[in-house]
């Protein structure tokens, strides 16, 4: 695969070095496969990641959010006894998954059922945000500026 020097952007680019840094990160091919995981759209707005934590406790998962960056870890106990195994076919390794946001994306909930984790999200676009219908006035343009007075 071909890499990239995305020095030119950090050093001509003002505001954009969150995306840089986006284009970085998907660059590198060390991202991690354990645990699978699957992402769905489960309304206009409403999203589901579902991850496969078998053998996890709830106690044995964290999931927080910080700078528009969704981070899972899961930390497995140690067991007291030793155990031989014939066949270990469950994964009981520790795991940390990241998941980058999009704007207004907000984590609201999340449970555990199955050994499966679902974390569900929605997108809250503000208020001042959301798009708006201007109205058009009349011809002369006194009625324009009349109506931009009283929405100020």
């Amino acid at each position: 695969m071909r890499t990239f020097d995305l020095s030119p952007l950090y050093r001509t680019a003002i505001g954009f070095d969150r995306l840089a840094q986006m284009f970085d990160n998907a660059q590198r091919t060390d991202q991690p496969s354990y645990p699978p995981y699957n992402i769905e759209l489960v309304a206009e707005d409403k999203y589901r990641i579902t991850m496969a934590v078998a053998g996890f406790a709830r106690s044995e998962i964290d999931i927080e959010t910080e700078n528009e960056t969704l981070k899972i870890t899961g930390r497995k106990q140690k067991e007291d006894k030793q155990v031989n195994f014939l066949h270990r076919g469950i994964a009981a390794r520790d795991f940390e998954q990241r998941f980058q946001l999009a704007n207004h994306i907000k984590v609201v909930g999340a449970n555990l059922e199955n050994g499966l984790l679902n974390i569900e999200l929605v997108r809250e676009i503000p208020e001042a945000l959301k798009p708006r219908k201007i109205e058009i006035g009349a011809g002369d343009g006194s009625d324009n500026v009349q109506r931009l007075e009283r929405a100020a």
